[in-house]
């Protein structure tokens, strides 16, 4: 059988597909084909068997004292095996507790007991994690708790704030999304809503509903829990890489390339000793908590803006994650997924800025649109804008390039924007 054939079956293994893309071609490398007759036993009762079983061919049925009670007489088809499904352990010491007989021909696709460890790879992105591993990898990382459930943290050295970051929801939601659809589909689209803020002190459950899977398309939404609440609600679809018509009206504006421009946090630290800074606001920005992004961030106008004054409704900025990501392209779309909520809604409060005042600024929905591949470890140009802001919503759009100039993402979203109520004066004592 052709190794391309076995890659694309395993993938289209419910259990499977948390796995990295990597660990499929090593699994076709080592997986054995097991023929088998109708009536004829593939495991018995007692048996140690062979390792882990996937049904590429025919229909199996589980015989054993659980699904002999009456409960289970009245419907089998709970106990049929039938293409994809798996069943097994990986262990030679484990024994099985039911035996599985052939109800037609059946095919087998065996993963020896001595490979099994590559099923629980250290994480979802790679099977070779290593501590080098960057930190927005790791703020991406989930832990599979069942097939379409996972559950994600805000690890201690991840950018904190009052509630958790919604950036980091929607694309821990986005992974989720995608660790349950075949690796050969990438999203090209996503839809979602905040609906509550997130405790980032608690871990988020991610519940995926599998709406559909077709040829091409595979669609997936994926609900957002804390204390048994749903906080955020994410609807994506999938698609199989494929040829057709190709233009691009939109050119990439003409910016200073990345290396050029000051990174980030040095801008911040230039800022804290400009003299042309409100001294004021050189002493309270120095007293703030900094927080460092996961991402390398280079903003194409450093400027001399401050929060104290009208600015415009839009900005430019290179950003590219740190350290090397992983293969996985799935993980490179979450993690420009993570980034554009970072600044999408400040771009709508610019030109309403003042002396004395605190906003609020709440994410309410957000979508994506991914065009073209890309490497999030490469640079790539975010152009943002807030064309509108009324009945105490922001409105922005941004898109990005590579830096070849090809559009690879557009992006969509609205928010609150509002001025914080001023607090009522403390009445004075009279003693």
């Amino acid at each position: 059988m052709d190794i391309e054939q076995v890659i694309e079956f395993l993938a289209h293994v419910p259990l499977l597909q948390r796995l990295p893309g990597s660990s499929f071609a090593k699994i076709a490398e080592i997986a054995q084909f097991k023929h088998y007759n109708r009536g004829e036993f593939i495991v018995r009762v007692g048996d140690a068997g062979d390792g882990i079983y996937f049904i590429w061919e025919g229909v199996a049925e589980v015989q054993g004292s659980i699904n002999d009670s009456e409960e289970f007489h009245e419907d089998r088809s709970e106990f049929q095996l039938k293409r994809h499904d798996c069943f097994g352990h990986g262990t030679d010491t484990s024994y099985h507790q039911a035996a599985v007989v052939a109800l037609d021909k059946v095919t087998c696709l065996v993963l020896p007991n001595e490979y099994s460890t590559l099923l629980e790879p250290l994480s979802i992105w790679s099977a070779t994690e290593t501590e080098e591993n960057s930190m927005i990898e790791r703020i991406l990382q989930l832990d599979p708790v069942e097939v379409n459930l996972f559950r994600g943290f805000t690890p201690p050295d991840a950018p904190q704030y009052a509630k958790c970051y919604g950036g980091q929801i929607i694309a821990q939601a986005l992974a989720a999304a995608a660790k349950t659809v075949d690796h050969f589909k990438l999203v090209h689209s996503l839809h979602s809503y905040f609906l509550v803020g997130g405790d980032q002190n608690m871990p988020i459950l991610y519940q995926v509903r599998r709406l559909r899977d077709g040829n091409s398309f595979a669609t997936r939404s994926v609900d957002a829990t804390q204390n048994g609440k749903i906080i955020f609600t994410l609807t994506a679809s999938f698609q199989k890489e494929e040829s057709g018509f190709e233009h691009q009206d939109i050119k990439m504006p003409c910016v200073p390339a990345p290396e050029t421009l000051l990174r980030k946090e040095e801008l911040r630290d230039r800022q804290l000793f400009d003299p042309r800074l409100p001294k004021n606001y050189r002493n309270k920005a120095a007293g703030r908590k900094y927080m460092n992004m996961p991402v390398d961030m280079r903003f194409c106008e450093p400027h001399t803006y401050t929060h104290q004054i009208k600015n415009p409704s839009s900005t430019m900025f290179w950003f590219k994650a740190w350290g090397k990501l992983s293969d996985d392209p799935a993980l490179h779309r979450c993690v420009v997924t993570y980034i554009s909520d970072y600044i999408s809604l400040t771009v709508s409060l610019n030109p309403h800025r003042k002396r004395g005042l605190k906003p609020i600024l709440l994410s309410l929905d957000h979508s994506v649109w991914f065009h073209r591949p890309f490497r999030a470890d490469d640079w790539i140009l975010a152009v943002i804008d807030g064309p509108s802001a009324s009945g105490g919503r922001g409105f922005s759009q941004g898109r990005m390039f590579n830096r070849q100039g090809e559009l690879i993402v557009t992006l969509i979203q609205e928010g609150v924007i509002r001025a914080a109520k001023p607090r009522p004066p403390v009445a004075k004592s009279n003693l």
